[in-house]
């Protein structure tokens, strides 16, 4: 007898890329794909298979900014989609799936959509123009909920099965016990628009009554409270007596009946407290993960008040200044005023509202200020903290202090660029970079009064060598090439700090950690596939006449900056060979030794790994 997992058959095992896919869901992948490029901004971004965690903004600077976190397994198996606060009065699915973005997995990938409408959530809202979670049909009006929804039709493309995180209402039951718990009812139900789906293409049958089952058994034996129990709820989304027609307009409709992927609501009751709605969902992700076969720890869970701690200001574009909560910060009517980094205790869900200026969401905002107010800052629709701004005609920017708040001598910041992406790290931090990445100290930021003596070296590279002073601000520093070994900590190459001083006193210092780059493996289309995963040394037999590509680089170099391929010919002849090159004609073009033709992936002169083509016979590939 087969398991629930195996009954469902709901994903593959592939290793990357859209080869593998159905027509219906290439097409959707296709179809977005110029929207996509148009709107995206990657933090931390490289290819998907050449880091563990990408990092992608879409509608930045937008009140609905929208971040999306894919997450790889060290080994490769399915990628489970989460979505959460499509709806933006649910807090227990977004937190749930908050906890989500700093997990590691063993085996598998997720992809994670914490808050799919901030703008809602920030207003503590189910909606603003129109309910997000029912413009994934094509008979919809235009608005930002409905360009959310296309980059969500993306992601559900590359899935192998979605959950759309929810809070419902009351507590499902398939018979009518009261007003609070009957078939009308969301809460405590995992959600499917079938109990079972025959994919037209292929006749292959997606049991997703049974999976559903399966997960609220698991789910169901770690809840005491049999009234709080998990039921599924087959919404028959199809059927003419359907109670939910509405629902063929939602994320969870589309992703089966268009992508061909099993995909379930996850409900937990708005009638439970807070903390037991984030544990259920818990539960039940955790539960559709093992059952996918992806390998990872539980997230912790973090529910403590929000509380912010200071915010860093750019004035007119200036020297940022340090504002901490409960401070005034003096401007000048007519000055522009910029929130450009939030410092609490949560990284995500964070904004700052210059009120009566802009909009809900002004973080990263340039905005003039013609009176006095105030920055309020939130985490997700909760009151974080604020500082005053006052507006007047002071001829220069100061901080003065509130009763409560007192600033630190010691506070500091540093502004630094990797590889052309400004980041902010406080004093004492340790920042993670892969030998070869670009550095450069941009400036400091500090609560001292005087900042005239201030120096920042960093130790083990001397940016003038005809007049060394010490100062190492406003280089670019190639970390494979310009430091010195022998001024590193423990004389290994591999950790160099960034001092600053003060009158030849130090202040604080930033931690730089180097681990050198590393070939995971290479994924290569074999004719129109996708998939063939090679690790370094490996070989793969090319049948003639069969295109052989170069899908993808796998490493620990964010962006694979500086990586690149080349052929090994005879004697020392290098030919550079790029993504999608077919390297099939290689093997007759000369480019070839003894052994074969070796592959060789670098980053710029340094060896990562290689790999092999030999020529087969034809039908033994």
């Amino acid at each position: 007898m087969k398991t629930a997992a195996e009954t469902t058959d709901p994903v593959p095992v592939f290793c990357s890329g859209a080869g593998h896919l159905p027509d219906c869901r290439r097409m959707c992948i296709l179809l977005a794909a110029a929207a996509v490029l148009l709107i995206l901004v990657t933090i931390g971004a490289g290819t998907a298979l050449g880091q563990e965690r990408v990092h992608q903004v879409f509608f930045e600077g937008t009140d609905h900014e929208l971040n999306v976190y894919h997450i790889y397994g060290k080994e490769t198996g399915p990628t489970l989609l989460l979505i959460g606060g499509i709806q933006g009065d649910e807090p227990g699915g977004y937190l749930a799936v908050d906890h989500y973005v700093d997990i590691s997995l063993a085996r598998g990938n997720l992809i994670v959509v914490p808050r799919a409408n901030f703008q809602s959530i920030l207003l503590n809202r189910r909606l603003i123009n129109q309910d997000m979670n029912r413009t994934f049909a094509e008979d919809r009006d235009p608005s930002y909920e409905a360009e959310v929804a296309d980059i969500l039709k993306t992601l559900i493309a590359e899935s192998d099965c979605l959950l759309n995180n929810h809070d419902g209402s009351g507590f499902f039951s398939e018979t009518w016990v009261d007003a609070n718990r009957n078939p009308r009812r969301f809460g405590q139900s995992i959600i499917a628009d079938a109990e079972t789906f025959t994919v037209p293409d292929t006749g292959k049958v997606i049991n997703l009554g049974a999976l559903a089952r399966a997960v609220c058994d698991e789910v169901n034996g770690h809840i005491k409270n049999p009234d709080h129990h998990f039921h599924f709820n087959n919404h028959r989304t199809d059927a003419a007596s359907s109670l939910h027609k509405e629902q063929r307009k939602s994320a969870t409709y589309y992703a089966l009946q268009k992508c061909h992927i099993p995909a379930f609501g996850v409900e937990s009751s708005k009638s439970l407290p807070l903390e037991l709605k984030v544990r259920h969902h818990h539960l039940a992700i955790n539960a559709f993960m093992d059952r996918l076969g992806i390998v990872t720890e539980s997230p912790g869970m973090n529910l403590s008040p929000p509380q912010l701690r200071y915010l860093v200001v750019n004035v007119n574009n200036a020297l940022p200044t340090v504002v901490q909560e409960g401070q005034a910060l003096h401007v000048r009517s007519g000055d522009t005023v910029t929130v450009s980094h939030i410092e609490a205790n949560f990284e995500r869900g964070l904004s700052a509202d210059i009120l009566g200026v802009g909009t809900i969401n002004d973080f990263r905002k340039p905005l003039v200020i013609r009176k006095s107010t105030r920055i309020a800052v939130r985490k997700d629709y909760r009151r974080c903290g604020s500082v005053h701004l006052v507006a007047g005609d002071r001829p220069d920017v100061s901080v003065s202090l509130s009763p409560a708040a007192v600033l630190p001598r010691g506070l500091l910041l540093f502004r630094v660029r990797i590889n052309g992406e400004d980041r902010i790290y406080p004093e004492g931090e340790h920042v993670q970079m892969v030998l070869g990445d670009r550095f450069e100290i941009v400036d400091v930021i500090t609560g001292l009064p005087d900042t005239a003596g201030l120096v920042v070296n960093l130790k083990g590279f001397v940016g003038d060598r005809q007049n060394n002073t010490g100062e190492d601000r406003g280089f670019v520093i190639h970390t494979d090439r310009d430091l010195w070994k022998r001024y590193s900590l423990k004389k290994k190459g591999l950790q160099y700090q960034v001092r600053v001083t003060y009158a030849q006193e130090l202040v604080g210092k930033l931690l730089i950690d180097l681990k050198p780059p590393e070939l995971k493996y290479v994924v290569l289309g074999i004719g129109d596939e996708t998939g063939r995963c090679l690790a370094s040394g490996q070989t793969w037999p090319v049948v003639p006449g069969r295109p052989v590509r170069l899908v993808d680089i796998a490493t620990n170099v964010q962006g694979n900056l500086g990586v690149r391929a080349v052929v090994c010919g005879a004697g020392s002849a290098r030919y550079p060979v790029g993504i999608q090159d077919n390297l099939a004609p290689l093997l007759t073009a000369g480019a070839t030794r003894d052994d074969g033709c070796r592959i060789e992936i670098l980053r710029q002169d340094l060896l990562l790994g290689f790999f092999y083509l030999t020529l087969a016979s034809e039908g033994n590939p």
